[in-house]
């Protein structure tokens, strides 16, 4: 089930794949298309193969470069990439549902009912209806992307035989194209106008990474299932594979035999702009060959996998947005659940549909632009991958395609740039909107989880729980730091009771929002030492153990620099002017609790 809801992204491109070919290459189109799938299999099925060993939670090319890039390199990497992989998955739907509908205007039986201006109607409810299929729920559109895909392969196959015979049955037509071919130069020129052509053809090696981001729910049979969970699920790394290569190897004879079909039997007049083949290729020889009935059959087919194209888009964004945003403390916790973000995601979808007004060839140049971005950043990650890991012949394999890969995008970009601009926007967005978001959530307490390192801890830390002790955090836990804060704290003020010294290690890698705490607790003279490892925010972990602890009092101290920066420094790197962050992080919290003699007194120190 998952191969089809992965492949109606995969496949659903023969809708208008032939037809950009010829549009793109003409005579050329074989060659061009027999380039793209040497890519597709020597390149994009390796990279993905390998990503799909190293990313199996579904998270992708992304997290392999986010683990590559430390900190909040990493995570401004994976923030672009995002916006990149939004671009990719909200523009095949758009564009899918908008050849959908293109489609449907264009057959002979719905275009006196239809009309040029149900267009934009049209993109917008078959949306609308993707969008109830998925609020209805995930499995039923699973089931769905079989029942949708297999009837589709099927009729392609019967209009690439029925081509093949009638090709057959008039050998002048490939002497023609040949001595036409021949006009093109020797065997060299013609390789080199292809690979030049090739570029215009990536949209036909999408989804890929959809296949990757739908892994979870690849199953891995009994090999992952006997002996309980495992660290590395075999059985799903292996099928998802299998996945992978066989629509790899479905869509390339496919693509290989409709580029063939398509260039012998379509005159060049009906394929260009505005002709009757423009945009639907296979649907023109589908009408041509095997009469109307069968090609509005073909229509219909045709239409239902390009609408549920969107299908493996949604599940990709549905499956990548709430890993990345919301640990980031990237995106309000509703992003986690399932049919908030389908709404959001459809009104995303409406709106860009509406900008566009529903235009395929719009479209086009961001959705080659998502795409290829996605394959260069797979290959890229899998050659530093492989690199680290010593495997020097297999990284220097996955640089040349990662060569390939950036030529193919730059070759896009200079000839299309719109599609780095659309891209731009969504970037722009994401950034925003997760900024923002990081903002409005930076005083939640941000820990997910608190254990003890050793039982001698966990023994301890009743004894200073429940108004017993007076919490004076530290930047330096060593006994001449305590020792010079006891000093200081007894200078001016007149305290009676224990002391817990608290220290707070920050993790190298601070852009997750939640932090999982490991704390120790030991007794020193007459005082405590508290040190807590894995924080990712200094203020909202002392807030957040000072609430556990409820002590008697908390000194916090004061460094007395520049407001701005400190700000700055504690919504990006969870450091700043602390002491002033946990009292009003604490403050927030206690207005649930205003009774005052419950409250810590709070004392600030300059440091």
């Amino acid at each position: 089930m998952v191969l089809w809801l992965t492949g109606v992204d995969y496949f659903s491109t023969l809708g208008y794949q032939p037809g950009i070919a010829l549009l793109a290459a003409g005579i050329l189109s074989p060659l061009a298309t027999l380039l793209l799938v040497l890519v597709t299999l020597f390149g994009a099925l390796p990279v993905y193969a390998q990503v799909a060993r190293r990313s199996y939670a579904g998270q992708g090319s992304i997290a392999m470069l986010e683990n590559l890039l430390a900190g909040w390199q990493g995570k401004l990497l994976v923030l672009i990439l995002l916006g990149f992989a939004a671009t990719d998955f909200v523009i095949t739907m758009t564009l899918s549902a908008a050849d959908a509908a293109q489609h449907a205007i264009e057959n002979p039986f719905l275009h006196t009912y239809l009309g040029e201006e149900a267009r934009l109607s049209l993109t917008i409810g078959l949306l609308l209806i993707l969008t109830l299929v998925f609020l209805k729920g995930f499995q039923e559109a699973i089931g769905l992307a079989a029942a949708v895909g297999l009837p589709y392969i099927a009729l392609n196959v019967i209009v690439l035989v029925r081509g093949l015979i009638e090709i057959a049955r008039h050998p002048d037509l490939i002497a023609n194209w040949t001595f036409s071919l021949r006009g093109q130069g020797d065997w060299a020129s013609i390789a080199l106008a292809s690979a030049i052509i090739f570029p215009k053809l990536a949209l036909g090696m999408s989804g890929f990474e959809t296949g990757v981001a739908v892994m979870p729910l690849v199953s891995g049979g009994r090999e992952d299932s006997d002996d309980g969970p495992r660290d590395v699920p075999e059985g799903r790394i292996r099928n998802t594979r299998k996945l992978l290569a066989a629509a790899a190897f479905v869509m390339s004879v496919l693509l290989i035999a409709s580029s063939f079909v398509t260039t012998m039997l379509i005159p060049e007049e009906a394929y260009r702009v505005g002709g009757p083949a423009s945009g639907r290729a296979l649907a023109y020889l589908a009408h041509e060959m095997l009469g109307d009935i069968f090609g509005t059959v073909y229509d219909i087919a045709t239409i239902a996998i390009l609408w549920f194209a969107g299908a493996s888009a949604m599940a990709g964004l549905l499956h990548l947005i709430p890993r990345y945003l919301p640990r980031f403390g990237m995106a309000p916790r509703w992003v986690s659940y399932r049919r908030p973000l389908v709404l959001v995601l459809f009104v995303t979808s409406a709106i860009v549909t509406i900008v566009f007004k529903a235009s395929v060839e719009a479209q086009g140049a961001a959705y080659a632009t998502g795409v290829l971005v996605l394959m260069l950043s797979g290959a890229l990650a899998v050659a530093l991958t492989l690199g680290r890991e010593e495997n020097r012949r297999l990284s220097a394999y996955f640089w040349v395609v990662t060569a390939v890969f950036g030529f193919t995008l730059i070759d896009n970009v200079i000839e299309r740039p719109d599609g780095v601009i659309i891209a731009g926007v969504f970037i722009l967005v994401v950034l925003t909107v997760s900024s923002l978001s990081r903002f409005f959530r930076s005083t939640e307490l941000r820990v997910a989880n608190l254990s003890f390192k050793d039982a001698d801890s966990a023994e301890k830390w009743p004894h200073i729980v429940g108004k017993r002790v007076h919490l004076v955090p530290l930047r330096s836990n060593t006994v001449s730091a305590r020792k010079k804060k006891l000093e200081d704290i007894r200078k001016y003020y007149a305290i009676a009771g224990p002391i817990a010294f608290i220290h707070v290690h920050l993790m190298d890698n601070r852009s997750d929002f939640l932090s999982d705490l490991r704390m120790t607790v030991r007794l020193e003279n007459e005082h405590f030492v508290v040190d807590v490892y894995g924080a990712t925010a200094l203020a909202n972990t002392l807030a957040y153990v000072s609430e556990l602890i409820d002590p008697i009092s908390i000194f916090l101290g004061l460094t007395r620099q520049n407001l701005m920066t400190q700000a700055l420094r504690y919504l990006f790197f969870g450091e700043g002017e602390t002491g002033l962050m946990v009292y009003t992080i604490l403050l927030k919290y206690w207005e649930w609790t205003p009774e005052e003699d419950i409250r810590p007194l709070i004392f600030l120190m300059s440091e």
